[in-house]
């Protein structure tokens, strides 16, 4: 299964419509999963054009976006959690096994900053932002390639 992982898009601001180099890793994929902050409806309909959408609210994201606030779901076998904002980096991995105590990964974003970092028995993963680089070199989004319950790949991929 292969599974692209978006966050923090702030459209209409930042996605005035799909980017060429996103849209790129999205032909193909078999699921698309959204860390909120999409801000605008009309990203999750040119994004469900390309596979399936899950999406969690994110803390811009108006009344038009339904989402819950946090996610969880079975993809193949992995156990996967999704959350925008995993709080302060001191102590994520932590904080983020007792909020999904059956995770094996969680997906989060909010700060815009790329990041796959592992303990053992959890993984995280934030994508980064696609548009909205903030003081990162590139925008990035994630992909991941699941087989027969586990996460056999994971990569940060540069887009701008």
């Amino acid at each position: 299964m292969k599974v692209v992982v978006l966050a923090d898009t702030h459209a209409p601001r930042r996605w005035k419509s799909c980017p060429p180099r996103v849209a790129e890793h999205l032909r193909g994929a078999d699921l698309i999963l959204h860390a909120g902050d999409v801000c605008v409806a009309g990203v999750l309909d040119e994004l469900a054009a390309y596979a399936p959408v899950h999406v969690v609210k994110g803390n811009n994201d108006g009344p038009d976006i339904a989402a819950p606030e946090t996610l969880e779901l079975d993809l193949d076998g992995l156990r996967l959690a999704m959350i925008h904002d995993s709080g302060a980096a001191q102590g994520r991995l932590a904080r983020m096994r007792r909020r999904f105590p059956s995770a094996d990964l969680v997906v989060f974003g909010h700060s815009h900053i790329p990041l796959d970092e592992s303990d053992g028995t959890l993984r995280i993963f934030n994508p980064g932002s696609p548009t909205d680089r903030r003081r990162q070199p590139h925008g990035t989004l994630g992909l991941l390639r699941i087989e027969d319950g586990a996460l056999v790949e994971a990569a940060i991929v540069p887009v701008t």
